[in-house]
């Protein structure tokens, strides 16, 4: 899971696919974080991306840097604890001017079940499952 972490901070923008009914949702996202072992990634609640997750919480996000992509699919799970909020925040600081670790806005959610795929055109691709 640290590669993958190490991965979307240096590839900087990742793209997050949810699902909208029958209609596939794309859309950049830049937050990443690892907190208490698990894979964390943050939004606001009132965005029709957090209302697609808890609709249908099976996400896949994709990022590309050096030739190389990343693909991570699993489930996202939606952890309102204040520290888990905090250490988001504080991992990304330029968010605090929206974002604040108590209000009911800001949501961050982790990673259950992820598979990870690394994939170029020039090697065979590996997974790695967290």
């Amino acid at each position: 899971m640290e590669e993958v972490y190490k991965f979307l901070k240096e590839a900087e923008v990742y793209y997050l696919a949810t699902v909208e009914g029958d209609q596939p949702r794309v859309r950049p996202f830049g937050t990443a974080d690892i907190f208490e072992g698990k894979l964390y990634i943050q939004t606001g609640k009132v965005k029709d991306v957090s209302k697609q997750i808890q609709a249908n919480p099976k996400v896949e996000i994709c990022a590309f840097r050096d030739g190389k992509w990343l693909r991570v699919s699993g489930c996202l799970v939606r952890d309102d604890r204040v520290e888990a909020k905090a250490h988001m925040l504080d991992a990304h600081p330029s968010l605090k001017n929206m974002y604040s670790a108590e209000d009911d806005n800001t949501e961050v959610l982790y990673f259950k079940d992820a598979t990870a795929v690394f994939s170029s055109f020039t090697e065979a691709p590996r997974t790695v499952n967290f």
